[in-house]
């Protein structure tokens, strides 16, 4: 797992915290304390995406109740049985991460955004209602991924002067060193050519399994919408794997991850 954790107090009960460590799969560590999760919110007007999310299926009701984790509270309602926080964290921390990864396509982003999807999660964890938790957490990782993208193009637009020169980097890139689940090299490297919004929609779809109307809801877009940018996405992924010769774009196109 992705996390350890000093927590043992339940998800209900947000003071009195000791600080939470949200680790990689590296040395390093992200320090993530109550000090983090009380600071004010930034402007990016992320906070839309701690409001309710609920996609919940109607056949639910009927299906067996899990055994354990933030599963069996959507599935009854009880807030008696969800999660201590450390159990809730230590249980999603590498899907949220994963996510974050293959929307970012570097570590160090994937780790930023991870640790604030948690401090999103447990800043609004109380206004939570059962229904889907993955769902709530893919709509805030998602939403803070695009958010970050926005602010840092509307920065680069205002301080970059105009004769400025983009010159490669030297540093090694992030995926030589850290690769998660094994992704095809060729195959991310189409994704990061992708606009943010068209790698968020075929990441949640061919990557999270998400419904289309999942999507919709998580990007708060029409469902025409989201079949579009899917489309566009894994044609622009086609065309990006034949022009490097990969297999002509074919053995690894979106829909075949």
């Amino acid at each position: 797992m992705l996390t350890e954790l000093g927590m043992n107090t339940s998800a209900n009960q947000l003071k009195g915290c000791e600080p939470m460590t949200v680790h990689r799969r590296s040395a390093e560590k992200v320090e993530l304390t109550v000090a983090d999760v009380n600071r004010d919110a930034d402007n990016t007007g992320t906070d839309a995406v701690v409001g309710e999310f609920d996609l919940a299926r109607e056949d639910a009701v009927d299906a067996v109740v899990p055994e354990s984790g933030t599963a069996r509270f959507d599935a009854t309602g009880d807030t008696a049985l969800m999660p201590a926080w450390d159990d809730l964290v230590r249980e999603h921390a590498d899907r949220v991460y994963r996510l974050a990864y293959r929307l970012s396509g570097n570590q160090h982003d994937a780790e930023d955004l991870t640790q604030e999807t948690f401090i999103r999660v447990f800043r609004s964890l109380s206004s939570y209602r059962a229904g889907t938790f993955e769902g709530w957490l893919h709509r805030i990782t998602t939403n803070l991924f695009l958010d970050m993208v926005r602010r840092r193009n509307k920065i680069r637009m205002e301080a970059l002067p105009e004769d400025y020169e983009r010159v490669p980097g030297n540093d090694p890139n992030p995926e030589q060193i850290f690769h998660d689940a094994n992704l095809d090299p060729d195959l991310q490297t189409a994704l990061d050519s992708l606009a943010p919004e068209f790698r968020a929609a075929v990441v949640l779809c061919d990557i999270e399994g998400l419904s289309y109307e999942e999507i919709a809801a998580t990007l708060g877009v029409k469902l025409g919408t989201v079949r579009s940018r899917i489309h566009r996405g894994r044609q622009a992924i086609r065309d990006n794997l034949a022009a490097s010769g990969h297999h002509s774009g074919r053995s690894v196109l979106a829909h075949d991850f």
